[in-house]
């Protein structure tokens, strides 16, 4: 399974590529505020650090106010010649599934992303979109199984041969990435600080400990 961040921030993008070799990256409006600094500042310094990075795709979502395709399909080109790493994201809309469709007959690589049901993401495998972004912890801020839908779409994508690639986004915990991973998902994205405390363990510290206290009676330079 590949580990995709999910920041705009230039530091965590480049610590997650150069410490822990992360396979991509995922970015939204709500990231590039974040980073604190305006949209197309953004985005270009990240194009940037990734130009030497091939096969480091990057997600960037048009503006969330386009309501047309024919809209939503300008702007996907503008941002996609940017960078080639640059993946679009578009909503998944009836709009957004129109535009996903024509930019990858046009050769626009999309995310279609804010995916909250199986049946919008069989849709995703039908236009043939490169991933598809079903979320999870919104959907259990709220009272839902956010996984269990994960498994569905897997299962689905996996009895009609679907290509595209399932990122399991809004991760939070540590075991929601492995349910992700244990049900066969092709990709999750989180935070960086999601990720560090998936590395750890309290057993792993007090394993240490053990091992640090007989170390130090058995070495004598």
């Amino acid at each position: 399974m590949k580990y995709f961040l999910d920041s705009a921030k230039l530091d965590e993008i480049k610590k997650a590529y150069e410490d822990y070799g992360f396979d991509g990256v995922t970015t939204n409006p709500k990231h590039i505020m974040a980073s604190g600094k305006p949209f197309r500042k953004c985005i270009a310094d990240i194009a940037e650090y990734v130009a030497d990075k091939p096969n480091f795709p990057v997600s960037v979502e048009i503006n969330p106010h386009l309501k047309k395709a024919d809209e939503m399909i300008e702007m996907a080109k503008e941002i996609s010649l940017l960078s080639p790493n640059f993946v679009i994201k578009i909503p998944t809309t009836t709009e957004g599934v129109k535009a996903a469709r024509k930019l990858e007959q046009q050769g626009v690589r999309t995310n279609l992303t804010l995916v909250f049901s199986p049946s919008q993401a069989i849709i995703a495998g039908k236009v043939n979109a490169k991933y598809v972004s079903p979320f999870v912890g919104w959907k259990e801020d709220n009272g839902e199984d956010g996984l269990q839908y994960i498994k569905d779409i897997v299962d689905i994508y996996q009895t009609y041969s679907f290509k595209t690639e399932i990122i399991v986004a809004a991760v939070r915990t540590g075991k929601q990435i492995a349910e992700a991973a244990k049900f066969g998902a092709d990709i999750v994205t989180c935070g960086l600080a999601v990720y560090e405390t998936s590395f750890n363990d309290p057993y792993t510290d007090f394993g240490l400990g053990v091992f640090q206290d007989a170390w130090d009676q058995t070495v004598t330079d």
